[in-house]
């Protein structure tokens, strides 16, 4: 597993934090983790508990992930033999699913939840806010499905099972560390974190292009090569001597 693969899996991470069911609803998720209400145009709620709060929700959704990486890598060692067909089978699957975010085509079923069914209430303790973490980790909402499908197809190509599950810890770090830093930087004035939300279907569109692109390099076996030719172009650089 190279280093494109492992910052490709963080900055997916960071587009399901900017896609329309994370980064609008920042204050709905605040609010039910530190059980408080959203008055006075911020978070009614001490920064420390937010700060414990965030990283127990953090926490949550990343042992479901893990899970899932670990699942998916066992998955995709028992098929190894069958590794050029894959690529070619997920390729497309990426491909149809980066078309999906561009808004370009519209399959219905993509577009379904798939989510432990939990009546949602407030969190009143640090294990509270995990265990929200772990619910919102198993809800397969339609726009974080999408990219952490891509990832879940990654890591299931990877070498070994600890390569697949620590593709989506990177995941899970992209997505967590720029939640709780949102979480704590503007939760006292949520109009500044409003304000970026009309850029978030430019983002989802880019996005979309981006996995298009690298469906079709899985689907003609070209994303292993550039990987490994920009693997070498890193190691080769100064800074890494």
């Amino acid at each position: 597993m190279g280093e494109v693969t492992i910052w490709l899996a963080f900055l997916a991470g960071i587009v399901s934090f900017l896609s329309p069911c994370v980064f609008p609803l920042m204050p709905a998720y605040l609010a039910q983790l530190t059980g408080t209400q959203v008055t006075g145009n911020k978070v009614a709620a001490d920064r420390k508990i937010i700060l414990m709060r965030s990283l127990g929700f953090v926490m949550g959704f990343t042992s479901i992930f893990l899970l899932l990486g670990l699942s998916t890598s066992l998955i995709g060692q028992a098929f190894w033999d069958y590794r050029p067909l894959i690529e070619q089978v997920g390729g497309i699957i990426i491909t149809i699913f980066g078309l999906q975010m561009m808004g370009v085509i519209s399959i219905r079923m993509l577009l379904s939840d798939k989510r432990i069914k939990a009546k949602p209430r407030k969190s009143s303790s640090f294990a509270g806010s995990v265990l929200l973490g772990f619910l919102f980790g198993s809800g397969w909402s339609p726009c974080i499905g999408l990219v952490l499908s891509s990832i879940l197809f990654l890591a299931s190509q990877a070498d070994t099972m600890w390569s697949g599950m620590f593709l989506l810890l990177m995941y899970s770090f992209g997505l967590g560390i720029p939640f709780v830093a949102v979480a704590l930087l503007w939760s006292r004035s949520l109009d500044k974190m409003r304000r970026l939300n009309k850029w978030l279907p430019t983002i989802q569109k880019v996005s979309g292009g981006i996995m298009v692109a690298l469906g079709i390099l899985l689907f003609t076996g070209q994303f292993s090569i550039i990987s490994a030719y920009l693997q070498r172009i890193a190691t080769n650089l100064p800074f890494n001597l």
